[in-house]
């Protein structure tokens, strides 16, 4: 029995044979590596796979995986792993777990496509079996029927899990917001939800970041409607700094800048490899001639650019970092630049973010970001 290998004291006695197990190998009570095992008889199912960055006194350390040494020797009654978004805390520990379990991976088109580019650089993708769910399909074994719900999320395509066993339901959110009015037109199926709900529901597994705060989550249109006055406003250089998984600010940023004649260049290579991939399976719809590439706008000027980076967590060598300390290679920020931090402070990142907001403004920019300017909704 997998679960006997993991927690101490638990034996098949004190367990019931016909029971769902589930198993937490990271995830809960932390921000990342989120890794949840449901067994069921000589059945089992991995949802997501994520990795964490480490804490500050992880020195020398990358990355930090889940320990999955309970599943080893449980790898012929894995039946596949399932994803429910391609942020890297769910699926970024793929290229170093699936080469150990070598088992099926379900995911929607996009965050598919994330993982294939994954593995791809590790050279695994030729190895690996990816497969394509939509919103309202489903995977049946002997023992699970696990149902697709469309989510919303800060990354497109995201999912909920309704997951049927002989024992009972389970209800996985997976990460959701529920915003009415989104900017993709993607909506969380709170339809399906009642109905789930009227039918019989046993177990919520529910995870929102902002749960604890009272009231509603802002709309995305909010931050479109604020975008909009932050360029009719804006005379100069624009700079936004936000995740590269949130394509649908960007998209919608990128038709913005199109909107008030202003070229858009993209710089870091997460964003490089996101918008890249966002275009392939058809996510975006970029007009004509608004993207160009980030050597060529030294020769616009200033009111016509827009760039997009990375770095809005700090990190010491990102796009935004280098033009802070004068090392980048594509420009150098001045006294006319508007620059825009449309990302939450991850908590800590708090200090990292504050030095580089002070370096930036040493250097004559105007700097927006929250709570004194509407620059971001989660």
């Amino acid at each position: 029995m997998l679960t006997e290998q993991v927690i101490s004291g638990v034996t098949s006695n004190d367990v019931n044979p016909e029971g769902l197990r589930l198993l937490p190998l990271g995830g809960l009570g932390e921000i990342g590596m989120n890794l949840m095992v449901l067994e069921y008889a000589d059945e089992i199912f991995i949802i997501d796979c994520g990795l964490m960055f480490p804490e500050p006194y992880m020195l020398g350390v990358d990355i930090v995986i889940p320990d999955i040494a309970a599943l080893l020797s449980e790898k012929e009654r894995i039946k596949g792993i399932i994803l429910t978004h391609g942020h890297e805390d769910h699926i970024g520990a793929l290229p170093f777990i699936l080469p150990q379990l070598k088992v099926p991976v379900y995911g929607t088109q996009l965050t598919i496509a994330m993982v294939a580019r994954r593995l791809e650089e590790h050279d695994l993708l030729s190895e690996s079996e990816l497969n394509v769910v939509n919103p309202g399909e489903t995977i049946a074994t002997n023992h699970f029927l696990i149902e697709f719900i469309a989510v919303v999320h800060s990354i497109p395509q995201g999912v909920a899990l309704a997951i049927t066993t002989p024992a009972g339901v389970v209800i996985h959110s997976g990460d959701f917001k529920i915003d009415h009015t989104p900017l993709s037109g993607e909506k969380t199926d709170l339809n399906r939800f009642a109905e789930l709900g009227n039918e019989g529901v046993d177990l919520l597994l529910a995870d929102s970041t902002n749960v604890e705060n009272a009231g509603y989550s802002v709309s995305e249109a909010e931050v479109k409607k604020a975008f909009t006055g932050f360029l009719s406003a804006g005379s100069g250089r624009m700079i936004v700094t936000l995740f590269a998984s949130n394509l649908n600010r960007i998209q919608e940023i990128i038709r913005l800048a199109h909107e008030f004649g202003r070229k858009v260049a993209i710089l870091g290579r997460s964003l490089h490899n996101n918008t890249l991939i966002a275009r392939e399976i058809d996510l975006f719809d970029i007009p004509a001639d608004t993207l160009v590439d980030i050597e060529e706008i030294a020769s616009l000027p200033p009111e016509e650019i827009l760039v997009i980076t990375t770095g809005s967590q700090g990190e010491p060598f990102s796009g935004l970092s280098l033009m802070a300390s004068g090392n980048s290679k594509w420009l150098k920020v001045d006294s006319g630049d508007t620059i825009i931090f449309s990302s939450r402070f991850i908590p800590g990142n708090e200090k990292a973010i504050s030095n580089l907001i002070n370096r930036l403004s040493r250097l004559g920019a105007k700097v927006l970001y929250r709570p004194i300017a509407f620059t971001h909704a989660s």
